[in-house]
């Protein structure tokens, strides 16, 4: 895809994530891999309603030069730091939606409770230790939590997901959700029967065969 294409992709995307409440005003951020040595990501402190694709930033993910009218995301350190970790991945989606940040704060671990969020999500999704934002520290926390993982909870912060393409990390956010929610609410009801962590690594990992081979047709 071409730089243009990626620019509105990103900028629809974050009005997205405005329109299903995954974000508020300018909170959170979402980026996109142009290349081996590039993102582009939402620009800092602009509303997402009157976000407009001219106004996402070019950032280089090995220098953090930054290239527009506006500056980067104040999580931009982070974003580059998992495309360097995470070579396969093109989609970074970072959110302070409701109920992943409801468990982010209690900083617990959601375990394996659906099919579908261990096939998408991973085994599990860790919580972060914490870490301020924009700091080295947290972006070393996010790291370590999503190492194997799709999406990471960040400790009293929100979440961030991440895929190998749009669709992919999308939707993991709206899993994660999903998954938050109903750990929250099972745990009101008693404790949440889980999954087998054997039984879902074997899900995540077939998900991850499979979803790559159809990729490629």
């Amino acid at each position: 895809m071409s730089e243009s294409e990626i620019r509105k992709i990103v900028c629809n995307t974050a009005k997205q994530l405005l329109a299903d409440g995954l974000v508020v005003r300018t909170w959170g951020n979402v980026s996109f891999r142009l290349d081996e040595e590039h993102m582009i990501i939402t620009p800092s402190g602009k509303l997402y309603d009157k976000l407009e694709p001219e106004d996402m930033v070019l950032v280089n993910l090995k220098t953090s030069k930054a290239v527009g009218k506006h500056k980067p995301s104040s999580e931009s350190d982070m974003h580059a730091a998992i495309y360097r970790n995470r070579k396969n991945i093109r989609v970074v989606i970072h959110t302070h939606q409701e109920n992943a940040s409801i468990v982010a704060a209690c900083r617990r671990e959601v375990p394996a409770i659906f099919d579908d969020q261990v096939q998408l999500l991973g085994p599990s999704v860790r919580v972060t230790n914490y870490a301020p934002s924009n700091t080295k520290k947290l972006v070393k926390e996010v790291l370590k939590a999503l190492k194997g993982r799709n999406a990471a909870l960040i400790a009293n912060h929100g979440a961030v997901c991440i895929g190998r393409d749009m669709k992919e990390a999308y939707t993991a956010t709206l899993l994660l959700e999903k998954t938050c929610k109903a750990f929250i609410e099972g745990e009101f009801l008693g404790q949440v029967k889980t999954i087998h962590k054997f039984q879902a690594r074997l899900m995540h990992e077939f998900y991850l065969r499979k979803y790559s081979k159809e990729a490629e047709k």
